[in-house]
């Protein structure tokens, strides 16, 4: 939570209820550390300088370096105050960051991002439908699309290739197959052949041995 904001207890509720709905949406590709309401669990920086945002990213693998933070605001924090104090601070990370808004205050956290030079990473909205919170993509640098889209086409590179690979694998053992198949019936062709030439010669055999007679 920010130093200069105290949200009201629904508030407050619900933003940790959406802190504890991301969690597992982020596990799937890193290690998620929370800080929901006053917990210090999950810092970035160490000593005086740590900063807590509500969630912090780390790779799985060995690596410690930092992959991203992800900040949740309620209606309360889409303010000036609020996007100086802490979006600001997490804009200069060397890491993405996420901005997680009310679905009615998306623009105004747009107008402060570009206003306040916030490097901001992705914008999305939630909103409740009954029980359920849903999210959505309302944002996306520019430059992260291109660098996302950059490694996207060099995994998809790969596959392609094997399956290249596999193509010309396939077609050579279907023409293999398919000459095999010629020569096999060359040969069924020829036995007939020389069975039949057998069977015609047998009786001009018969009658070359009654003439003799």
């Amino acid at each position: 939570m920010s130093p200069i904001l105290v949200r009201p207890v629904r508030e407050q509720l619900e933003h940790d209820r959406i802190i504890r709905l991301l969690q597992p949406r982020y596990r799937r590709r890193f290690n998620v550390g929370m800080n929901p309401g006053s917990e210090t669990s999950a810092p970035v920086g160490d000593g005086a300088e740590a900063i807590y945002p509500d969630l912090v990213l780390m790779p799985t693998g060995r690596s410690k370096k930092l992959a991203g933070v992800i900040e949740v605001e309620t209606g309360e924090s889409v303010n000036a105050l609020e996007a100086m104090a802490q979006w600001a601070i997490f804009g200069r990370l060397p890491a993405e960051f996420a901005l997680y808004v009310p679905a009615g205050s998306v623009e105004v956290a747009k107008r402060l991002c570009l206003d306040k030079h916030i490097g901001v990473t992705e914008i999305w909205t939630y909103h409740m439908i009954g029980d359920q919170i849903r999210f959505t993509q309302v944002f996306r640098s520019p430059i992260e699309a291109k660098l996302s889209a950059a490694r996207a086409a060099a995994a998809a590179a790969l596959p392609r290739k094997k399956r290249a690979t596999v193509k010309r694998v396939t077609t050579r053992t279907a023409k293999a197959r398919g000459a095999a198949s010629k020569s096999t019936k060359a040969s069924s062709k020829a036995k007939k052949l020389a069975s039949s030439n057998s069977k015609k010669a047998k009786p001009a055999s018969k009658a070359a041995r009654t003439r003799r007679r």
